[in-house]
């Protein structure tokens, strides 16, 4: 009779999600951390499951947890659900964990994990040979200059597809910002990544942005599941990657195709060359061509290259891009009118065409954006790494972290502390432009030393591309894109001043903007 009753629950499916949910906190119960001897952040005395009741509450308040954490000044152990045990190193050992090899402390292998790219991405051999990045880095920030007139003629373009015209002069608009920034961020980023006229196919757009949502939101999902049942499991919940990657490729298939002609006939012995498109796609057929991988020039592998860098391009710009318009809108008047009219200036001065050199000149608009990525963060921890060395790693204050410790820094805390930021709890846009200033006023003209205070320039007290050697690679791409967006939208558009910036949220680890603030605006007349 027992059995009967068993067999029958056993097949019922409720059941096998308790019993997953059991098998999941058992072993919670039962596992004993590798690095009991550092302190562990959200336990309590008198707690009988010390380890998950903590885990529990850093899952729910991160925030906190992280706050906690970063006051110790010493490592600690910060367990968080569907990310495991996270040793949090102070800022003093910042250079430390940079100096160490990437056969010591890996980057890809965390990154891999964080992502979950063998059951979130169709083919994970394109993000572990990451042919990007050297693209990124010798091609695309080289070609800026040369891409910056295009992507300024799709900002427009993208504006008044999302936020209107001259349709809207005389009245104010209600726009959702991130809702409406991603679109414009995922229009200009295309651009340059496959050119006109895909860049403005919403189809494609709007998948490249789904597959942007995708691939966090079902990785911290797999996170979750007990790892002998994410094979199983991670099928159902990755359908969505599966779909808006298949259908991505189809959009971009017969484009790819055309490129692969084009390069196979420049390089016959025909005098009349055809001329390459300069964009992120022909660079990739010809880096794959000159490498002489057929993998890597397959249709689907190059269509799933752009995908990939779509997600990079898109998921961080547009929230870093929707931060920085609400800290400014949120702000003075005055501080929005003085960056207009700086833009008004410098746009004037360049013949009313925007080139690098004008957007190197946005000194304050540059301020402010650095300034709302630190003030508003969605980087919470940073410079993660993972202990890959056998024998594991001792840290500068004698603490031995085994193989497959997770490490990061506070990020978060670091961009709020009072004794690196004077008014750390404010959002002052002109921080850095004053910083500046006061390095000119001085007689100090040294452009490396000038450089230190610009948008794309990472150091130790700001880690929002991280810093050293894997510091993102398309930084300098990204501040050139944010600049370009958000000087147009203040020079062709009045905003209405909000009395207080709407709040975002903490998802885990994961911190996000206001996904559904707005704001109203109105076409600038005569612009």
């Amino acid at each position: 009779m027992i059995y009967t009753m068993l067999y029958e629950l056993r097949s019922h499916p409720i059941f096998l999600f308790f019993a997953v949910l059991f098998l999941y906190f058992l072993s919670s119960f039962l596992r004993k951390s590798r690095r009991s001897f550092i302190p562990i952040i959200g336990t309590r005395k008198g707690d009988w499951f010390p380890l998950l009741q903590a885990r529990w509450r850093n899952t729910r308040d991160f925030k906190t947890a992280l706050e906690a954490a970063y006051a110790q000044s010493r490592p600690v152990l910060v367990p968080v659900a569907g990310e495991g045990d996270i040793v949090i190193m102070p800022p003093a050992d910042i250079k430390f964990l940079l100096d160490q090899p990437d056969s010591v402390l890996g980057f890809s292998e965390r990154a891999f994990e964080i992502f979950q790219i063998d059951y979130t991405f169709m083919e994970p051999k394109i993000p572990r040979v990451p042919l990007h990045e050297k693209l990124l880095r010798t091609k695309l920030t080289p070609q800026i200059g040369s891409l910056v007139p295009e992507l300024a003629e799709e900002a427009e373009w993208a504006f008044k597809t999302h936020w209107g015209g001259s349709e809207i002069e005389n009245d104010w608009h209600e726009v959702c910002v991130f809702e409406s920034m991603r679109h414009v961020v995922g229009g200009v980023a295309n651009r340059a990544l496959v050119g006109l006229p895909y860049c403005r196919d919403p189809e494609l757009v709007n998948n490249g942005m789904a597959f942007a949502i995708d691939i966090p939101l079902s990785s911290t999902i797999i996170k979750l599941i007990w790892k002998p049942l994410r094979p199983l499991l991670a099928p159902l919940i990755t359908l969505p990657n599966r779909l808006h990657t298949w259908r991505f490729r189809k959009l971009l298939i017969s484009e790819i195709e055309n490129r692969l002609q084009i390069y196979d006939k420049n390089q016959g012995d025909s005098e009349s060359k055809i001329r390459e498109p300069n964009d992120f796609l022909q660079w990739s057929v010809q880096q794959a061509k000159a490498a002489g991988d057929p993998f890597m020039w397959r249709k689907t592998v190059l269509a799933d290259r752009i995908l990939m860098v779509n997600f990079a391009a898109i998921h961080t710009t547009s929230f870093t891009s929707t931060e920085a318009l609400l800290d400014l809108v949120s702000s003075k008047a005055e501080y929005l009118e003085e960056i207009r009219q700086e833009i008004i200036s410098v746009l004037a001065a360049h013949g009313g065409q925007w080139d690098k050199r004008a957007l190197g000149q946005l000194e304050g608009l540059d301020s402010a954006i650095r300034e709302s990525a630190r003030f508003s963060s969605i980087v919470s921890i940073g410079l993660g790494r993972t202990v890959v060395a056998e024998g594991g790693l001792m840290t500068p204050t004698g603490i031995h972290l085994p193989k497959g410790t997770k490490v990061s820094v506070p990020a978060y805390c670091i961009m709020r502390d009072e004794a690196r930021y004077t008014g750390s709890e404010e959002f002052r846009p002109f921080r850095f432009y004053d910083q500046r200033k006061a390095m000119e006023k001085e007689g100090n003209s040294d452009h490396v030393r000038l450089a230190r205070t610009a948008l794309p320039t990472t150091n130790p007290d700001f880690l929002v591309f991280g810093h050293g050697k894997h510091a993102c690679p398309g930084r300098f791409f990204a501040a050139a894109e944010l600049k370009l967006i958000l000087a147009h939208a203040l020079l062709h558009y009045d905003f209405q001043i909000l009395p207080k910036k709407p709040e975002g949220s903490w998802v885990g680890i994961t911190k996000l903007p206001p996904l559904t603030a707005t704001i109203k605006v109105k076409r600038r007349k005569g612009i």
